[in-house]
């Protein structure tokens, strides 16, 4: 009796992890649609922005790009919608997202150029380490919370320097400082978590 009842245990374990196994490789999630919609929004706001001069509309756009980001990583996590293409959907949807709206406001704010080139040398140190850790454990990992702070810090920014036109100088130095601030702490922080995954997994 007892080896019949670890042999059903044994079995309903098993289809667990198949049942986990198949909405992790899921493509067609509400989430992923939601990371689809935002690329589609990157080139309306550059040409309402640098074409036609629109701030408004702009910022309208960049704060639905922020909002259907936080919805998808709701639905997600509560929905049991994750899978490993909106694990890296999401964040080259987030970073193109950002990418762009800087390089905009780059046109008007000569400042921008150090969060750009952080975010570019940030990117490019994640994208190796990411790969390795991939390579090493087989996991993609998800965002941590300073990373979702990050994202957070740089809609406020952006959002800021778009609607208020006239922004003073000074006050847009600390804006960015702060944002940097919080890009460079993240930094850190993921390339430590990803370092420890690749050594915890060779060692």
């Amino acid at each position: 009796m007892i080896a019949h009842k670890e042999e059903m245990r044994m079995i309903r374990a098993e289809k667990y992890r198949d049942k986990r196994d198949d909405s992790q490789n899921r493509i067609v999630t509400i989430p992923n649609i939601l990371s689809l919609f935002r690329l589609c929004l990157i080139p309306v706001f550059v040409w309402l922005y640098c074409a036609e001069k629109n701030f408004v509309w702009t910022g309208v756009i960049l704060i639905l790009s922020g909002v259907t980001d936080t919805v998808d990583g709701f639905v997600a996590r509560h929905f049991h919608m994750t899978s490993n293409l909106g694990k890296v959907l999401d964040p080259v949807a987030d970073k193109l997202t950002q990418a762009s709206m800087l390089f905009c406001l780059l046109t008007r704010f000569p400042l921008m150029a150090v969060p750009l080139a952080v975010m570019v040398v940030k990117e490019c140190f994640m994208g190796i380490t990411g790969l390795m850790v991939i390579r090493r454990t087989g996991h993609v990992f998800g965002a941590d919370w300073h990373g979702k702070v990050t994202t957070w810090l740089l809609y406020a920014m952006m959002i800021l320097h778009v609607f208020w036109y006239d922004i003073p100088g000074s006050v847009s130095a600390g804006v960015i400082t702060v944002c940097v601030g919080m890009m460079l702490l993240s930094l850190i922080l993921y390339g430590l978590h990803n370092i420890r995954a690749i050594r915890g997994k060779t060692d």
